[in-house]
């Protein structure tokens, strides 16, 4: 198995750029992937520096309908002309966040024109529950939550009606690939909280256990005791690697490096990994 990123916030490596988002191509079960395709096209020029070959891809999987996951489509729907996208089907939510209790001008939702909208259409596949991509190869649909478990970030999305209603982020779902190792669960931001991206990802294949859990941890606007406690849970799960990357926020990433040591990978734009190893 081979995983890179071709976008992340940050980047170690001279010619690889870095931005807001994320995208992971993926090789795995003969079949090469793509997790989400950062905020702009720029994903696809890390991908042209790394020699990741784009129009090879056999399908593309959303994570969640956030601009900062998304924005590439349109241009990887331009270079690759067969690849269907599973995207959840209440993705298109014109979701908002909020600064200082206000809410902003600008949507963090999906940010496709109408345009583009239409030129990708007929290869969307909806989801919505688990779907079985190939052997071993599984997307959760949406990431069940716990009973009283609250959002770190609140989203809110207008109606049909023209109301304002809090956006569940039940569109988020997990990549989860299953190795002769264990799994490798995928996911986006964790809107819905890490711990139960990594519940959703174990119950696809129940009783394996976890070679790697990558994921944006959505930490970074946590407060500090609930990012020790996510932490301290974190570490309690016995992972074999935990890799913490975009929205985790850098004093998660650090304060998963200090609980875990070696377990913890903190990955950058431009890393390569052959199953759990660079």
């Amino acid at each position: 198995m081979k995983f890179a990123f071709l976008m992340e916030n940050k980047t170690d490596h001279p010619g690889i750029v870095a931005e807001h988002g994320l995208s992971v191509y993926i090789e795995a079960h003969g079949k090469k992937l793509l997790f989400d395709a950062g905020a702009t096209e720029l994903f696809a020029r890390n991908a042209e520096t790394m020699k990741v070959d784009l129009k090879a891809v056999d399908c593309a999987v959303i994570s969640h309908g956030h601009y900062d996951h998304t924005g590439g489509i349109p241009q990887f729907c331009s270079m690759n002309l067969k690849a269907p996208v599973y995207v959840h089907r209440n993705a298109f939510r014109k979701s908002y966040g909020y600064e200082d209790g206000i809410l902003e001008r600008e949507t963090c939702g999906i940010r496709w024109s109408a345009e583009e909208f239409g030129e990708i259409e007929d290869r969307i596949l909806w989801t919505d529950g688990p779907v079985e991509i190939a052997d071993d190869i599984m997307i959760t649909g949406t990431v069940p939550v716990g009973e009283g478990f609250a959002l770190t970030e609140k989203f809110s999305y207008y109606s049909e009606e023209g109301e304002l209603v809090d956006d569940d982020m039940s569109h988020e779902q997990c990549l989860v690939i299953r190795e002769p190792e264990g799994l490798y669960i995928f996911s986006g931001c964790s809107h819905r909280g890490v711990l139960n991206a990594l519940q959703a990802g174990r119950d696809m294949f129940p009783g394996e256990r976890v070679a790697a859990l990558i994921a944006g941890m959505h930490l970074y606007s946590a407060s500090a005791a609930d990012r020790k406690r996510v932490v301290e849970e974190i570490a309690g799960e016995g992972l074999d690697r935990v890799m913490p990357v975009h929205c985790t926020g850098l004093r998660a990433i650090c304060d998963l490096k200090a609980k875990l040591g070696e377990y913890c990978t903190a990955a950058t734009a431009g890393d390569v990994f052959y199953g759990s190893n660079r």
